[in-house]
């Protein structure tokens, strides 16, 4: 059977004949050029590979390859991908493993991979189970590949950074099951020193998490998170968001942001804030490539969102005069509103705020997140929109009263009326009429 491969000529130079699968392309280049051909090793090519100055490759397809280092030995990898990252998978030293049996092994890991399993993490929990105790280490990153696939990027460092720097250099070697409730605390107890509570309790939840994925496994029998509730120094209370919920006072708002005489760019991004009430992080970061003008909406990838979630937001007729506005100015770089440093980034998350205390609005009355919290209550309280709307609209992860969670095409001619009447009452307020 053909193998689709694609071969890298050795750094050493080109010598009287080509390795396997290698097929020079004569070209006007001075270097030598390698064309993507179909073909398979051959036992005999194996068994004939040379050592050369550096390691070099023979590549078999779909990922397998006999890496050849200088000192003749022959090892047989497999590269392949899971969860998005690059990861290589060692299957054994020729001639003790055939090419034969190389192939085998590749279809079995390739069998893992499709059934949402990682070979490479799989291998290391087998060896340690065999050894007679697995630690949290394996145990952690094992759940961490199949439990945190398909979650957003935020959330996966997140994971991650407790992980690293706060579970693994306390618990990271020891045998799971081993492991005691007090050596939990401990390591916990470090993250309370440095008074990062949200991240203490966090810590707790996630090795809770591991705990209780190794018992499923059969590597543990309890966890032992489970013992320190309690234990841990509360979190802090949240702090609301400064906020106007009242129409006068957003009335005074809205005149000053529509007289702002800032940047082309961070005016708009005012006005779309108070239009759109999304996080200000969503805001900074709008892609032109998001913008659906036929369907006047904008569409923002799970990846940028708190919840993980794709979330439409329809546009008013007001929302996409902006747009057009801006359009003409920045409508050829990737991002609605580009940073003043460059267009490859987006505008600092100072950008409205500053803009909000030049006009008057302290820290106290008014920031960029505080847009949410004055639509929610004026949607609600004024204009006398279903909660269920508005929740949806903001994308909070919320479910209904059936258990179902949120759907970013739930209400959504429901949710594209209320972002005009939204705007209408703006415009409204502009004129300064607040009495709805």
């Amino acid at each position: 059977m053909l193998r689709s491969v694609e071969y890298i000529p050795s750094i050493s130079g080109i010598s009287d004949g080509t390795s396997a699968g290698e097929k020079f392309v004569p070209s006007n280049r001075s270097e030598p050029q390698w064309e993507r051909v179909s073909v398979s090793i051959t036992a005999a090519q194996v068994k004939q590979a040379k050592p050369q100055v550096k390691p070099y490759k023979l590549t078999d397809g779909k990922g397998l390859y006999l890496l050849v280092h200088p000192n003749g030995s022959k090892y047989w990898r497999m590269d392949y991908r899971f969860a998005g990252k690059r990861k290589t998978l060692a299957l054994g030293v020729y001639p003790e493993i055939s090419l034969a049996s190389a192939r085998d092994s590749q279809d079995e890991a390739r069998l893992k991979i499709r059934g949402g399993s990682d070979p490479s993490s799989q291998r290391r929990i087998e060896k340690a189970t065999k050894a007679g105790a697995v630690d949290f280490r394996s145990v952690a990153l094992d759940w961490f590949e199949k439990k945190m696939t398909g979650k957003s990027d935020r959330h996966r460092q997140r994971a991650m950074s407790i992980f690293t720097r706060d579970l693994f250099p306390k618990l990271g070697h020891r045998p799971i099951h081993e492991i005691a409730a007090t050596e939990l605390l401990a390591a916990l107890r470090k993250i309370e020193d440095r008074n990062a509570l949200d991240i203490a309790h966090r810590a707790r939840s996630t090795a809770g998490q591991v705990f209780r994925y190794g018992i499923a496994a059969g590597l543990c029998e309890r966890d032992v998170s489970a013992d320190l509730k309690g234990a841990l120094r509360d979190k802090p209370q949240t702090q609301h968001r400064a906020a106007i919920t009242d129409p006068e006072e957003l009335s005074q708002l809205i005149i000053a942001i529509n007289g702002y005489q800032g940047t082309p760019v961070v005016c708009a991004a005012l006005k779309l804030s108070a239009l759109l009430f999304q996080r200000p992080g969503e805001i900074r970061q709008m892609e032109w490539v998001e913008i659906d003008w036929k369907k006047e909406r904008w569409c923002i990838s799970g990846e940028k969102m708190k919840s993980g979630l794709d979330h439409i937001v329809p546009l008013s007729r007001q929302a996409l005069v902006v747009l057009q506005d801006i359009h003409t100015l920045t409508g050829r770089g990737v991002y609605v509103f580009p940073s003043q440093r460059g267009p490859s980034r987006p505008l600092s998350n100072n950008g409205v705020r500053t803009a909000l205390r030049t006009m008057g609005f302290d820290n106290e009355t008014m920031d960029a997140h505080g847009f949410r919290a004055t639509a929610r209550t004026i949607l609600d309280e004024v204009l006398n929109f279903r909660v269920d709307y508005i929740e949806h609209q903001q994308a909070r992860a919320v479910k209904d009263p059936t258990g179902r969670a949120y759907n970013r095409t739930k209400y959504l001619p429901e949710r594209k009326q209320m972002m005009q009447v939204w705007a209408d009452y703006l415009d409204q307020l502009q004129e300064g009429k607040y009495d709805n």
